[in-house]
């Protein structure tokens, strides 16, 4: 059997766009692990936040937030950056550049950081709340979208390695380790992989880099509150968030470049991550329990790239979401699918610029 469109990725990117393509054409999920989602998406921060990305990603975030919003997929966190005596224009510096975006920052001053984020060293001068950052249920919201894919007819194949693909008179022939799959049009949607999905269809790259995250669950004493917002250092050398049983996930903020793989976590990014911790707070610290790793890809402009590349008109971008490829989910699938079809943006998304996430950015 023939299909419409090929998504190579069946992750958070590759299940939204099937969910919204799957009504109009036929489609094909092809997945290369046992099950969907097991990289990035599987080992997601789980947070909605305007700021997140840049301005460029902000009106995807924007327009994403009210959909998930309205499906609850979000319950309440709240954002907390914070400066050190002297690094205070960091905080202006971000209000202003968001000011344009409708994006609400609010000034908060030492009490009030004593009162968020208690046992905060006194270094720590000021802080910007950004009241508006959600926690996403991520499991749900990737079940939601390969549920209505198949119910609307898109087929999930995983275990799907891709080995091979051809372009024929008739579209993609893409060769599988369980099978051939045909499809008129390729959808690279393989994150970290989306490089070499392009090279293996003899398309020209655009230069998607992974790069590794580190997040280490820890026990903390005094237990973390489970109203505690997100907490980020203005400098961007850490943040964290409260988890179940008064832990928190902590991050060191880091950013490895990494060949595409199964990422796992190095002993020194833990290691620096629990120590800028502890310069930060004046906290009793566990033993770290099972940190993990994710691979975060990015353009070289670090914009995500939707679209047909310009020299290979049946092959689509899907890529470069970095690691706000999750709370953009919904705005940037509505957007591909409209691309793809070649229909009218909706209601949603008007006022959205797709040009500027088009890969004819990178040349020809």
């Amino acid at each position: 059997m023939g299909y419409d469109v090929a998504i190579a990725g069946a992750g958070m990117a590759g299940a939204s766009l099937a969910a919204a393509l799957a009504p109009h054409v036929r489609v094909v999920l092809i997945e290369s692990e046992e099950r969907p989602g097991y990289h990035a998406t599987g080992r997601s921060a789980a947070f909605w936040q305007e700021t997140y990305g840049g301005p460029a990603v902000q009106p995807l975030t924007a327009a994403s937030g009210k959909w998930l919003e309205n499906h609850d997929f979000l319950s309440p966190r709240g954002a907390l950056y914070m400066a050190r005596a002297g690094e205070e224009g960091g905080l202006d510096a971000l209000r202003e550049t968001f000011a344009a975006h409708g994006v609400v920052l609010e000034d908060r001053d030492r009490p009030q950081l004593d009162a968020l984020v208690p046992g905060l060293r006194p270094d720590w001068a000021a802080g910007l709340a950004e009241p508006s950052c959600r926690d996403i249920d991520v499991a749900r919201l990737h079940a939601f979208y390969l549920r209505g894919a198949a119910r609307d007819g898109a087929v999930l194949r995983c275990d799907s390695q891709i080995v091979e693909i051809a372009r024929g008179d008739g579209g993609w022939r893409i060769a599988t380790r369980s099978g051939v799959i045909e499809a008129e049009v390729l959808v690279d949607a393989a994150g970290a992989w989306a490089d070499e999905i392009a090279l293996m269809a003899g398309v020209r790259p655009v230069g998607i880099t992974p790069f590794r995250r580190t997040m280490v669950p820890l026990p903390v004493d005094p237990p973390a509150a489970a109203t505690m917002p997100l907490v980020e250092d203005i400098g961007g050398s850490f943040y964290f968030k409260p988890e179940a049983g008064g832990r928190i996930w902590l991050s060191p903020h880091d950013e490895s470049p990494s060949p595409p793989c199964d990422a796992a976590p190095e002993e020194i990014d833990v290691a620096i991550a629990i120590d800028r911790l502890e310069q930060a707070v004046d906290w009793r610290i566990g033993r770290p329990e099972r940190p993990w790793a994710g691979l975060r890809s990015f353009a070289p402009d670090r914009i995500p790239v939707y679209g047909f590349d310009s020299a290979a008109p049946a092959f689509f971008w899907c890529a470069g979401q970095g690691g706000f490829g999750i709370q953009t989910a919904p705005a940037a699938a509505e957007m591909a699918a409209a691309l793809l079809l070649n229909r009218a943006m909706p209601e949603s998304l008007r006022g959205i610029d797709s040009a500027r996430y088009a890969p004819s950015r990178f040349g020809g």
